[in-house]
This record gives C-alpha cells, structure tokens and sequence, in this order.
C-alpha cells in the first residue's frame, strides 16, 4: 500500500493537510518501505476556508494507486470527511517535529504483527470473528 505524508521539509510530518506544499509517498509493506515520489502542490497557499486548495489534493490522492493512508499535522473536518468518504484514512501526528522514517518503522512493526482494526479497514481486511 502507498501512505502520503503532508511535509514542508520531506522529513516531518509538519504540514495541515489543506496546506502542505508536499506529499511525500512510500510504498510500504510487511519487508519495508521504498520512496514513491515527493509530490509538490503550488497552489497551497495558506488561506482559511478555502476549499479549491483541496481539490488538487484529493484529485491527485485519488490518482496515487493505493494510497489508502495521510499522515497529517492538522486537518479540518471538512477535509477529513471528504478523504474519509474516498476510502482514505487520515492519521493526525502527535507533533510537527514527529519525523516520516520513523512512522515508516512504527507502520511495519505493526504491520508484521497484529494490525489494529482502523489499519485493516485501511488495507481492506475484512474482520475474522473467529481469531478475534
């Protein structure tokens, strides 16, 4: 699965979702992870209520090929229920200093082990009653 970063400086998670002028994409899996591209938006310029900022970014999400997470500093509500009704799960950092490796890292562990159930819905595993 691709997971999107929004990024100011390709190394942190440190941008509102509306208004990062980078995406930093990796492929990930259970081995690892592998850069896709850093995608920039110049049209992310730092205006309240302005909802065209979005449609650059949720067109281009909609076209990464199984993006299905967003890592993001902030995000308004608007914008989340708009990714949330594509199949997008958005994730709030815990800070802007949280850096990309290292939630590339916390990702796999997870992913290696047991999954919680908004990480399958993500990768669109459907519940088995029966292991749980």
């Amino acid at each position: 699965m691709k997971v999107a970063f929004a990024t100011t400086d390709r190394e942190h998670i440190n941008a509102h979702f509306g208004w990062a002028s980078i995406f930093s994409v990796y492929e990930v899996s259970q081995q690892g992870y592998e850069l896709v591209e850093h995608h920039e938006f110049p049209d992310s310029g730092k205006e309240d209520g302005n909802e065209d900022k979005l449609v650059s970014k949720l067109e281009y999400l909609q076209d990464c090929q199984n993006c299905k997470i967003i890592y993001v500093a902030a995000i308004g509500g608007s914008a989340a229920a708009r990714l949330i009704n594509k199949g997008f799960t958005p994730i709030k950092s815990q800070s802007e200093e949280d850096a990309i490796v290292p939630t590339l890292e916390r990702l796999i562990r997870t992913l290696q082990t047991s999954p919680p159930p908004w990480l399958r819905k993500a990768l669109g595993i459907k519940p088995n009653f029966v292991e749980e």
